[in-house]
């Protein structure tokens, strides 16, 4: 029997007070009220009185952590997935705003649509949608949770709504510990349900 719904959730708020867009790099983990955020979250998901089955998240720390809320409240061990990663970029370990002033940085900016700075865009959507589909044939009922990070959440949304996939990263509506929720009909997944359950955070790690 497959899933019956699933759940992209992104992590929480992460320490982070030198401001470093920090993408795959170790070491970096969720603060205190990401902690909480991820809580929220996973309370979210309970209070929609949906069984879940099955709990996936991203190998890099913030997501472990955030992840550790839903194995507590639903007793399911999350599976470790490297397709559902934080994309890589060549501004890793840097302060954006810093790299940028950089004109050395900025051919990296010339083909957004890829884009030119990092993972492109069609393979954040296919690695995303392999798991998501082979998550969802492989549950025994109930719903999915994958917590993940902003980028290939957004990407799967646009992906799934058949819009373009280039986009600008400051439009992407897809807070903290924020869950977007899907369906499958078919071969055919469709977006049913968006939620910011905890409050806003320093959001700063994501390109």
């Amino acid at each position: 029997m497959p899933a019956d719904r699933l759940h992209l959730v992104r992590h929480g708020e992460v320490f982070n007070p030198a401001h470093v867009l920090y993408g795959r790099l170790p070491g970096y983990h969720l603060s205190d009220e990401g902690r909480r955020m991820a809580q929220a979250a996973a309370d979210h998901v309970a209070s929609l009185q949906r069984p879940v089955s099955t709990l996936r998240c991203s190998p890099l720390e913030r997501t472990q952590e955030s992840a550790a809320p839903f194995a507590d409240l639903f007793g399911i061990a999350p599976v470790l997935d490297e397709r559902i990663i934080e994309p890589w970029n060549v501004f890793e370990g840097t302060q954006m705003r810093r790299a940028l002033m950089n004109p050395w940085n900025w051919r990296h900016l010339r083909r957004p649509a890829l884009p030119s700075w990092g993972e492109p865009y069609a393979s954040i959507a296919a690695r995303m949608r392999d798991a998501m589909d082979e998550a969802w044939h492989d549950a025994d009922g109930g719903d999915v949770v994958f917590v993940s990070h902003q980028a290939p959440i957004w990407i799967t949304h646009l992906s799934v709504a058949g819009l373009p996939l280039r986009h600008d990263p400051r439009t992407r509506r897809c807070a903290l510990s924020s869950v977007t929720s899907f369906e499958r009909l078919g071969d055919v997944w469709r977006e049913v349900a968006y939620a910011e359950p905890a409050p806003v955070g320093i959001d700063l790690g994501a390109v």
